[in-house]
């Protein structure tokens, strides 16, 4: 997960993660590593945080995150 230390969709998203029963979460943080950033809008194309990697399925931000586990498919991601 690329994020901020202190984003509030960075620790909902982390929350969110957690309660689905991740355990192991990588933060990438963007703020002050111009390089992590630059890595970040390459691979996303979006340059707001966080942006969530499950494997290497792209699920883009906290309010995808949380549309993914509304519809039922954030635990059929994370099984996967």
């Amino acid at each position: 997960m690329y994020c901020t230390e202190f984003c509030h969709f960075c620790r909902m998203a982390e929350a969110l993660l957690r309660n689905r029963g991740v355990e192991d979460i990588e933060k990438i943080y963007v703020a002050a590593d111009q390089e992590s950033r630059t890595e970040m809008i390459e691979k996303t194309g979006r340059r707001t945080v966080p942006q969530i990697f499950i494997g290497e399925t792209h699920v883009g931000g906290f309010d995808d995150l949380a549309e993914l586990d509304k519809q039922g498919e954030l635990e059929k991601l994370l099984a996967g």
